[in-house]
């Protein structure tokens, strides 16, 4: 399979981005975030001092690149023209050598994301356009082409495989009566089985932040939502979880899970069926027209109602795309409607200090008839319970 969209699709890509400017009054849009950049041209690189940026109008699109990432740039064939400056911060500064050469004028957008110093730079370059903060971008990135939906599943397919590569470790100590392995030696079993498996199977694999990855904590550790890998092992009669993820084509998917060693005491069933409950009642609701505040009411309401509010401590999910955390906000404050073609996180968790955690996480794609799961690993505690 090849990771690489096609020179077609970000022409479709930029397409649709200039469909938005044209109804928004924009002329000009120029946008800096690294992820943007990949989004609208296709190349992927490690955001550093140097900038990188896109230049987008109805007939052009320049990507602002540094020389020594130029090779770089042309070697990933950048749906673009290039602008190279020769170095950062250099003599002429790298958005002045771009904008004098375009000299724009009339409505120009830039994302929030740019910092407001170099906003200054874009007036003080091209003071005879009007520059205005737009989500405009960011609003394209929400709904996902085909050919991305496609990287997406792909994701999710190798991320419910990272966690059967986890389980196996595991399983393969018990069966030896070797050492459990640890949190640490857990994340960098299935991280490497995560990148093998990218490289064996796919053409032109796409680096950008992250290949693959996630987090893996067991017994009381996991009652820390984001704690990192420590060298503590997994132990019988505990609870443990791994929560992990790839990136396709720098398209994202998670797949998170918990598992117990060994038969689960009367009170683990009772917090891992809760958490069970409230993922599979908040996914159900995740439909096409629902405000994402309203599904998260519903999803961490089940759990509300079963008397662990005390437990909560994050909202349902999140938007995926090219990043792993961006729009839509499946929580309380983020209104905006569900649409087909988004993909999110389903991800409620309950978190008992000094006992663990219980989390399962599935991403979902949002369609005209309901919500998708692309990631498909067993979630029920009958089909998590280990050794």
């Amino acid at each position: 399979m090849k990771q690489r969209l096609s020179r077609d699709t970000y022409a479709r890509i930029q397409d649709g981005l200039r469909a938005r400017m044209a109804a928004q009054g924009f002329d000009g849009l120029l946008v800096d975030d690294h992820h943007h950049v990949a989004y609208l041209s296709g190349f992927f690189h490690f955001p550093n001092e140097r900038p990188a940026a896109i230049w987008l109008t109805a007939k052009d699109c320049i990507l602002l690149v540094p020389a020594l990432e130029a090779d770089h740039a042309e070697k990933q064939n950048t749906a673009a023209d290039f602008v190279v400056y020769p170095e950062y911060p250099g003599i002429e500064d790298a958005f002045s050598i771009l904008l004098s050469k375009l000299n724009p004028t009339g409505r120009i957008a830039y994302s929030p994301t740019t910092p407001a110093g170099r906003v200054k730079k874009f007036e003080q370059f091209a003071p005879n356009a009007t520059w205005v903060m737009s989500e405009i971008v960011e609003d394209a990135r929400l709904i996902k082409f085909p050919e991305e939906i496609v990287l997406h599943r792909e994701a999710a397919r190798i991320s419910d495989a990272m966690v059967d590569a986890g389980l196996r470790l595991i399983c393969d100590a018990l069966a030896a009566g070797t050492p459990l392995p640890s949190e640490a030696e857990l994340a960098r079993h299935v991280t490497s089985f995560g990148t093998k498996t990218m490289y064996a199977e796919h053409e032109d694999v796409v680096v950008g932040q992250m290949l693959a990855g996630g987090l893996v904590y067991t017994g009381k550790n996991a009652a820390l939502p984001h704690g990192l890998p420590s060298a503590e092992r997994v132990k019988p009669g505990e609870t443990f979880i791994l929560s992990l993820g790839c990136a396709v084509g720098g398209r994202f998917a998670e797949s998170e899970r918990t598992f117990v060693m060994g038969e689960p005491t009367a009170e683990q069933r009772r917090y891992f069926e809760v958490a069970t409950r409230a993922q599979a009642i908040g996914t159900d609701a995740l439909i096409a027209g629902r405000p994402c505040s309203e599904a998260n009411r519903i999803c961490l309401d089940v759990i509300r109602e079963a008397g662990m509010a005390q437990y909560l401590r994050h909202r349902q999910g999140h938007g995926i795309g090219i990043w792993l955390h961006e729009p839509p906000w499946i929580a309380d404050g983020d209104d905006s409607p569900l649409q087909p073609g988004m993909i999110v996180s389903s991800e409620p968790g309950l978190y008992i200090p000094g006992h663990g955690g219980y989390r399962i996480s599935d991403t979902v794609l949002i369609t005209e008839t309901g919500p998708e799961r692309l990631t498909s690993h067993p979630r029920t505690i009958d089909e998590c319970i280990i050794g």
